[in-house]
């Protein structure tokens, strides 16, 4: 039942939608129809915008939702929706003005009805895109071992070997090991560290980091991935292969 409201609700506010942006383009009059008498002008726009807007509804729901992104599928909405809706405008301008359906008309008319498809079909996806989630939560860790991270303390200088650490991070040949004291350039395959920090009160969030739990402060979810938040103004990325790992700390 709720899921039924809702997709009642998101169904008016669609119509709600097409239909004010039918009547602003009936106010303006594109593509020559400022000719038309203002009630003509109105009812032909309405129908054009709200026939063609539920087509391309239908086909964005359908098809658009597995182009990715927001641009591609705009695109692809577009294009799809334009052959159907170019038919749909010949037979709304057939009821309000008795105008024939005749192929000569037809195929000028598809770049007319791209031009209006892409703007309605954007403003649509603007309205509903959900920005991205923040969820900012605490996970209450006990501290380390002092054995769990001894080995591979020692690779450190004495300036940072009793420093908190915070993240290590792969680059090309070394690691850049992130603590409160600075950070320092190791020279250490990544799976050795990991190896080392097994026992760690942390976790590998990316092919390329490591964070130790205490040093979170936030999350930023995006699109299955994210990045963390970490004590010293550091953010590490996470992957959508590790971010089961980071939500199962507590991180979700």
């Amino acid at each position: 039942m709720t899921d039924l409201r809702a997709i009642l609700q998101r169904g008016g506010a669609d119509l709600a939608l097409l239909l004010a942006m039918g009547l602003f383009l009936g106010a303006v009059g594109p593509f020559g129809s400022e000719h038309l008498a203002p009630r003509q002008a109105y009812a032909y726009w309405v129908l054009c915008i709200v026939g063609g807007g539920l087509i391309g509804i239908l086909i964005d729901e359908t098809v658009g939702r597995r182009a990715g992104v927001f641009w591609r599928r705009l695109l692809v909405t577009a294009v799809l929706m334009t052959p159907p809706t170019a038919l749909w405008v010949l037979v709304s301008d057939r009821l309000v003005v008795g105008a024939p359906i005749v192929a000569s008309r037809y195929w000028p008319l598809l770049w007319q009805v791209f031009l209006i498809s892409v703007p309605v079909m954007a403003v649509r996806a603007l309205v509903w895109r959900r920005p991205s989630a923040v969820v900012e939560t605490r996970v209450v860790v006990e501290p380390p071992l002092p054995e769990a991270e001894a080995a591979f303390r020692r690779r450190l200088s004495a300036k940072r070997r009793g420093a908190r650490l915070i993240a290590v991070e792969a680059d090309d040949h070394y690691l850049r090991v992130h603590t409160d004291a600075g950070a320092e350039m190791v020279t250490l395959r990544f799976a050795v560290a990991l190896d080392e920090l097994s026992g760690a009160h942390g976790f590998q969030t990316h092919r390329s980091w490591w964070v130790a739990a205490e040093a979170v402060e936030g999350v930023r979810w995006r699109r299955g991935g994210g990045e963390l938040r970490l004590a010293g103004g550091l953010a590490a990325p996470v992957s959508r292969t590790h971010a089961p790992t980071v939500k199962a700390a507590g991180w979700f």
